[in-house]
């Protein structure tokens, strides 16, 4: 149960400091959400491995790091906490978060799914790769890739990378705002194809 506590917490920061990063309209968004997981990865690395992402916990799954039941519980609870968090971030801020509405499906989809292999990938050399254990860099190496991410296609997907995230945003948007479900795949599937492929290169890296 603390595993899962302790995904649902860090996924709702997660959510949360995405969703007033964005309204506040600030040019440092990606800083400010690369620092927040960043500090949200040293709180529960020890505890649940700090996925706080359905690709990182498919990375983890393909690697044998967690078995599938568990993994579901996982992501389950990613999923209710960026739900939740959505919700903070339209009450705190009178306005739901969307995700680059006007986003090219082909140029989106690629960009996911190009940075979550990057994200994934990264997470995989220095969380559970023997040569790197007991590192103390992991959550710095994490919320950096991510920023970068954030900054280098936020304009072309809106930089996701995270299923829970995607999820989490489109569903309040549509209940609580004006948006839709019509973008929602690309947040699953890029992601999703994005973990895959880093969990079978990792495993060419170590093999």
């Amino acid at each position: 149960m603390n595993k899962l506590i302790t995904e649902g917490i860090g996924t709702f920061f997660l959510v949360l400091t995405i969703g007033l990063a964005i309204s506040s309209g600030t040019p440092f968004a990606p800083l400010v959400i690369g620092t927040g997981l960043m500090g949200m990865i040293y709180m529960g690395g020890h505890i649940s491995g700090a996925h706080y992402n359905p690709a990182t916990t498919l990375g983890f799954l393909m690697n044998g790091k967690i078995e599938s039941g568990e993994a579901l519980k996982y992501v389950g609870t990613q999923l209710i906490g960026a739900v939740l968090a959505g919700i903070a971030s339209s009450y705190l801020t009178g306005n739901t978060l969307t995700i680059a509405p006007e986003a090219d499906a082909a140029r989106a989809l690629f960009a996911e799914i190009l940075f979550t292999f990057a994200l994934v990938l990264v997470i995989l050399q220095v969380a559970i790769n023997d040569a790197t254990k007991g590192n103390a860099y992991y959550g710095l190496a994490i919320g950096v890739i991510v920023m970068a991410g954030v900054w280098a296609v936020g304009d072309i997907s809106g930089g996701v990378f995270n299923p829970a995230v995607g999820l989490g945003a489109i569903l309040v948007d549509a209940v609580l705002g004006d948006g839709g479900f019509g973008n929602l795949w690309l947040y699953i599937v890029g992601p999703l194809v994005g973990g895959a492929l880093a969990a079978i290169v990792f495993k060419l890296q170590v093999s």
